[in-house]
């Protein structure tokens, strides 16, 4: 049975509930546009963008710059509880020892109780960054079953949007292989208010063709794409050849997983042959600077070509106002003539990917009928702030620190930046327990003995 969005119904006429005043409103990231106005709530919608009329309750955004909210286009929340974590194996040399040695140990040592308390730590960390979305790629081969609902129950509990996905891979067998795309589809046959899915795989040098092609079903019968790591490292690409005698591109097309709804993360290793396939596919690519830069893997092409590039953190926390400003940076370090806009058409395209899941054409715009995604940002510009100028005062003045409100679906879930919705004390507490828990098992687990062919 399809999953695939539907085109929005008509909706009930709902009243106003919530009136956003005195603000200037970026109406539109790509192309930029802002307006002195008032941003009118009616249930999860936008009513109206102008004047609010009489009699509905109006929020005081004087002094304050009103957002589309951001969306993080490949996260790895599992990560949440890592920060700090001890590590006294020998140190990584490469790509692959860093996932043999760090992550594939982290995921193994993660249950029920991790994997919740997990979302809930890094949910909060995104809103209170303005990020309203999270598209995520979760791996935890001992809790397989349910975990995607462990996620979102968690995330809707903050009041936060995402796009799952189960990471399917063979490196700990073909059972948890099977049970990974089990996850995806049971997942995907019930899409939730906040919540939708797609199909997630690890990378080329963890699939075999068999189970290339069953996330390739999967995808096919639920009407959504896949998720995916592309050419993150060289490793991908030497095992392609070794193995297949071709490139990691051409894998994923022959078995069928490319197209305008793939989601392909990094793309960094890729040839100009590759390049043309991704862009006459028309999948969209998940550009994370500052975790290939912490990895040492290298600059994706794509960045500044005709692919639809959006950008995650790759779970570098949920901050995508630094991750844009990051990225910009390093595009000009690359020589890439990146004008100022560059990173705000990144954020844009994001939210188009996200509103691709939903089917809502309209995410990540301020406009009439446009669901009610939105961030508050306390800054007051110490010169001139136009239409023209926005993405200057984007790079060089904006922060996530600056966040005061967050709206999702119409509610506002961050208000004078506390959560309204849990108490956050409560969850750092019992994060901080549970990492340390996570962290002793941790200590038990060897480096993975998963190695591609081609190393």
């Amino acid at each position: 049975m399809s999953t695939a969005p539907s085109p929005p119904a008509a909706r009930a006429e709902v009243a106003p509930h919530l009136a956003l005043c005195g603000g200037m409103v970026v109406t539109s990231l790509d192309p930029v546009r802002l307006a002195a106005a008032d941003v009118v709530l009616a249930g999860d919608r936008i009513a109206s963008v102008g004047v609010a009329p009489a009699g509905v309750a109006r929020r005081d955004c004087s002094g304050t710059l009103v957002l589309p909210g951001n969306v993080c286009a490949h996260h790895h929340l599992y990560s949440a509880l890592s920060r700090g974590m001890p590590y006294h194996l020998e140190p990584p040399q490469d790509f692959l020892q860093i996932l043999q040695r760090v992550w594939w140990r982290l995921d193994r040592a993660l249950d029920e109780r991790s994997v919740r308390l997990s979302a809930l730590a890094g949910g909060l960390d995104a809103l209170h960054a303005g990020t309203t979305t999270v598209i995520d790629h979760h791996a935890s081969p001992n809790f397989i079953d349910g975990s995607l609902d462990t996620i979102a129950d968690a995330l809707a509990e903050l009041g936060l949007r995402s796009v799952l996905c189960y990471e399917v891979t063979d490196r700990d067998g073909m059972a948890q292989a099977a049970a990974g795309v089990a996850e995806n589809r049971r997942f995907l046959a019930r899409p939730r208010r906040l919540a939708r899915g797609m199909v997630g795989a690890h990378a080329s040098f963890t699939l075999c063709d068999d189970t290339l092609q069953a996330c390739a079903e999967v995808a096919l019968a639920s009407g959504v794409g896949v998720h995916i790591h592309v050419a993150e490292d060289g490793a991908d690409q030497r095992d392609a050849e070794a193995a297949y005698g071709m490139s990691v591109v051409g894998r994923l097309d022959r078995a069928g997983l490319l197209g305008p709804r793939a989601l392909l993360a990094h793309c960094v290793r890729v040839s100009g042959q590759e390049i043309a396939e991704i862009t006459s596919s028309g999948a969209a690519v998940a550009h994370n600077a500052r975790s290939n830069m912490n990895n040492r893997v290298g600059y994706s092409p794509l960045v500044h070509g005709g692919v639809p590039v959006a950008l995650g953190t790759d779970g570098i926390g949920g901050d995508m106002i630094t991750e844009s400003q990051v990225a910009f940076f390093r595009a000009a370090e690359a020589g890439a003539a990146a004008d100022p806009g560059w990173a705000l058409r990144r954020l844009a395209e994001g939210a188009r990917i996200a509103g691709r899941s939903f089917g809502e054409p309209a995410h990540g715009t301020v406009a009439p009928g446009a669901p009610a995604d939105l961030t508050v940002l306390g800054y007051l510009p110490p010169a001139p702030l136009t239409t023209e100028n926005l993405s200057g005062h984007w790079l060089f003045g904006i922060s996530a620190g600056q966040v005061r409100d967050v709206i999702v679906a119409g509610e506002l879930v961050v208000a004078d930046r506390r959560s309204t919705r849990v108490d956050e004390a409560e969850i750092a507490q019992q994060a901080a327990r549970e990492a340390k828990l996570l962290w002793a098992r941790l200590e038990e687990i060897p480096p993975h003995p998963f190695t591609p062919k081609g190393k």
